[in-house]
């Protein structure tokens, strides 16, 4: 909020993989800050309309809209009917992603290219639809959610990892392709977060990871949101082909 108002009013963001976790923090949040918002999601549609009613609450009317982002045709279709019916998007968040962890030696392919075409193809996918609506705004933003696992790597996670790190290479590039239409481009980087997928780790594992953490603590979906709600705004206008690590100093 500024003495001016909301820090987003009037504009209109996408936030994929918004129905639950950090994807609905950062929609809430954007909501709150006047963006009229549009949640995509994969299967959970309780969990989704749970989302669009708590961002609803902040005066514009959230809509949320089922697709599997990795999927090309489906991801054509749902951007031209979100442009269509909820008009131009100012603001994209490539939130979407799923895990299947395991270690390199019993990896499936089927489970190597899964992550890779959520986490990765899926952002090319949405971002490549809704660019030419992108480029007409006046505050043009893509912020793509990322992980310190792709800076650091994990033990399990090579899939997870090469997805969120190619993630970082295809945000600097589009960076520098549309920079001259003034919309900017930058990556969050969240750490370890506390939500649903990481409450299902052992308490060992718990453990080693916060032990990583400087601050000694796991971050929250809230977190992540702020620095989106950042990222979007004109206080980030001269920001752009950057990654903002979100993780209490872990890979530092």
């Amino acid at each position: 909020m500024t003495e001016n108002g909301p820090l987003l009013d009037g504009r209109h963001a996408v936030v994929t993989g918004g129905s639950r976790g950090i994807g609905a923090a950062i929609a809430v949040a954007l909501a709150a800050q006047g963006a009229k918002v549009t949640v995509v999601y994969a299967g959970q549609d309780e969990a989704a309309e749970r989302t669009c009613a708590q961002a609803s609450k902040h005066g514009t009317p959230a809509k949320a809209y089922q697709c599997d982002v990795a999927d090309w045709q489906q991801a054509k279709t749902i951007c031209e009917q979100i442009v269509a019916e909820r008009g131009r998007v100012d603001i994209l968040v490539n939130n979407a992603g799923v895990v299947r962890d395991n270690l390199m030696m019993r990896m499936s392919e089927d489970d190597f290219d899964r992550v890779v075409a959520v986490d990765l193809k899926g952002a090319y996918a949405v971002t490549r639809h809704l660019l030419r609506s992108l480029l007409t705004s006046p505050h043009g933003r893509v912020i793509s959610v990322s992980s310190v696992v792709a800076q650091m790597g994990n033990v399990g996670q090579t899939n997870y990892a090469a997805a969120k790190a190619g993630l970082i290479g295809f945000t600097k590039s589009l960076a520098r392709e549309v920079a001259g239409r003034g919309v900017t481009c930058n990556v969050i980087a969240p750490g370890f977060i506390a939500t649903d997928m990481t409450a299902a780790l052992s308490p060992r594992v718990t453990d080693a990871l916060l032990a990583m953490v400087p601050l000694k603590r796991a971050g929250t979906p809230d977190d992540i949101a702020n620095a989106a709600v950042f990222l979007a705004s004109d206080w980030a206008a001269y920001i752009t082909g950057e990654v903002l690590t979100v993780g209490g100093g872990m890979g530092m």
